[in-house]
């Protein structure tokens, strides 16, 4: 999400700014240097072949100037699945081979004082050109798998004991695009289905690309059954795509939207409430900045509160409002180890996994899969994630 965050400032909807648009891109090319400079001219190839593969490696790293080129936004690539996947291979291996480079020469100049220069050969730059292709690969297949099932157990103080053992499914940044089709929104919806969970909630962006090019694809989430429903709530990628009619459209796929609203679920007279907020990319827009407060306005005095609200920064704001969980996505996990920790601090420094947040407990999804822009993940993996939660009384004992 780093990269889909930074390109949302960079390059927003309407009238980007020029210098904005070419410092994205020349810092998106400046791994593709570090590659041709000290990788591709040393090795012992003839003067085409390094032109050639140089030609091919400068396009990959700029297929997201050619997404907003051919398909009018950088967030959704409108060409073949098999050459948006191919982009992200190339892209990520370079990425890898220009830090593994740079290591290398950190290495050398650190040496180089005591030992003499290293002798770096062919050899040497072979082995990192295989792994770095070889991790990028993987990385990607990892990213656009149908997620495996995470169970995670909530213990919740005050929770009525009637909710207790319920279950709940997280579905959150689908990103459905060209990169997660609809054959990939069919397997997760039925994945979904398997687990007849009480409630299914998806906390925000639900597709890259306009509501005519998605039709299709997010279609299968009509299907998505679950006891309660299914509630949901925008993610910052909903405003980049028509806002409103993406809201109107995942109601009429049978999912209840909760923009500053929420729903009660009642068992055996007791209830719990599901709240939910609009997304930090409406503060200075038309559209509605997030505001709990109208969000629980009306709700149950009392009643256990589980909150969905797509980026995780607000959380300590969140928690003093009497909220018991809170269920985020946006960061993608970090998407690798490393950039993770780059990413948290984006976030108020929550990027994956169970938090302590004052009196309420934060999870922060890995996501169900990511943004098409960079589509790779290593040990950041994704998850269909189920929560069973349980009644507890006295203090909490919530490690992280």
């Amino acid at each position: 999400m780093l990269l889909s965050g930074a390109a949302a400032t960079l390059l927003p909807s309407s009238n980007p700014d020029v210098y904005k648009v070419v410092m994205f891109h020349f810092i998106l090319g400046l791994p593709w240097l570090v590659v041709v400079v000290r990788f591709l001219a040393p090795l012992p190839w003839i003067l085409p072949l390094k032109i050639v593969l140089g030609a091919v490696l400068l396009i990959a790293s700029q297929h997201l100037l050619i997404s907003r080129l051919s398909s009018g936004s950088v967030f959704a690539p409108e060409y073949p699945r098999p050459l948006i996947i191919l982009f992200n291979v190339l892209f990520g291996a370079m990425l890898l081979l220009a830090v593994m480079q740079l290591a290398l020469d950190a290495a050398t100049l650190t040496m180089a004082p005591f030992i003499g220069r290293l002798p770096i050969g062919p050899n040497v730059r072979y082995a990192m050109g295989v792994i770095a292709v070889a991790f990028a690969s993987w990385g990607v297949a990892q990213a656009i798998r149908v997620p495996p099932l995470k169970n995670v157990e909530i213990a919740i103080r005050g929770l009525p004991p009637a909710f207790d053992g319920y279950r709940l499914l997280q579905l959150t940044d689908l990103h459905l695009s060209r990169l997660f089709p609809k054959s990939w929104a069919e397997a997760v919806a039925a994945r979904s289905n398997e687990l007849d969970v009480d409630l299914i909630v998806v906390t925000g962006d639900f597709i890259d690309g306009s509501v005519e090019s998605r039709r299709a694809d997010i279609a299968p989430l009509a299907k998505l059954q679950a006891r309660d429903g299914v509630y949901g709530i925008p993610g910052n990628h909903e405003y980049f795509f028509a806002y409103d009619k993406w809201m109107a459209h995942d109601e009429g796929l049978g999912i209840r939207m909760l923009a500053n609203g929420h729903g009660v679920i009642r068992r055996e007279g007791k209830s719990i409430v599901v709240a939910g907020l609009t997304d930090l990319a409406s503060v200075g827009s038309r559209y509605p900045a997030p505001d709990l407060a109208a969000a629980l306005a009306g709700a149950p005095a009392g009643a256990t509160v589980i909150l969905l609200d797509h980026q995780p920064r607000m959380a300590e704001r969140n928690a003093p409002a009497g909220v018991a969980l809170q269920l985020s996505g946006h960061t993608h996990g970090g998407m690798i180890i490393g950039l993770d920790r780059i990413v948290a601090r984006a976030n108020s420094g929550f990027v994956s996994g169970l938090y302590q947040v004052g009196d309420m407990q934060l999870y922060v999804n890995n996501g169900t899969a990511l943004w098409p822009g960079f589509a790779l993940r290593l040990g950041r993996p994704s998850e269909l994630t189920v929560f069973t939660l349980r009644s507890v009384e006295g203090p909490l004992d919530v490690s992280r």
